[in-house]
Order: structure tokens, then sequence, then C-alpha cells
């Protein structure tokens, strides 16, 4: 009976621990409305200069989702302002995006969009 005690004493503090991890890392991160005030829109390829991201961060696109949407591409997608087959798009209108660690790139899809600065490019440390 005792070393059942102990075993579950020893669990405990293991989950413990980790939630105070998960906790620690998710309380860092920061929340970014991309374009500011203005939102996702056009000429908005410049809004993460002077900017420090970092893994786990989340930005916010915020548009109309009749005119505009969300596709997260490759560097070649980015630099060709096309989207492949498969890309994940998101049309929402409000669409939450975590980061992961790197350079994530974003376009919209609509024709014209993205060669109107459409795009983002942000990395995340």
């Amino acid at each position: 009976m005792a070393a059942q005690g102990r075993g579950s004493a020893a669990v405990a503090l293991g989950l413990t621990l980790l939630c105070l991890l998960l906790h620690s890392e998710f309380t860092d991160a920061a929340t970014y409305v991309v374009g500011g005030d203005r939102g996702w829109t056009f000429n908005t390829v410049g809004w993460p200069n002077g900017k420090s991201f970092r893994a786990g961060d989340v930005l916010v696109f915020r548009y109309s989702p009749s005119m505009h949407n969300v596709a997260t591409v490759s560097a070649s997608g980015y630099n060709s302002c096309s989207a492949p087959r498969g890309s994940r798009t998101f049309n929402s209108g409000n669409d939450r995006i975590t980061l992961g660690r790197g350079t994530s790139y974003f376009l919209c899809t609509v024709s014209g969009h993205c060669q109107a600065g459409m795009k983002i490019a942000v990395t995340a440390a």
C-alpha cells in the first residue's frame, strides 16, 4: 500500500511539473493581429518588419471572407505568389495560426492580391 502511495505521489509531481512547463511555454506566447488596425489587406508585405516572433506566437488574420483568404505556402509559393494544390487555406475572416520555429509564409490566393502585397513571411525563433 505504501509503495502505491509513493508511485501516485511521483506521478502527481511529474504531472505538476509538466503542467508548469507547458504553462510557462504558452504564457510567453504573444498574439499579433496581422496588419494591425487595418487587418489582413493589401500592402501588408512589410508588416512583420521590426517585430520579434517566437515559436508559439499566434498570428490573427482579420479580413472580409467574401474578399480575401489566407494560404500557408512554401518559400517558392511565396516568391511566385502561388499556392500549390494541397496548400492549407483559411477563409473564416478571423483565422488564428500558431507559429512554429523557422519561417512561415502566407498569402491571399485571390487573383492579383498577392501581387498587390497581400503576403507576409514571418520568422520565429
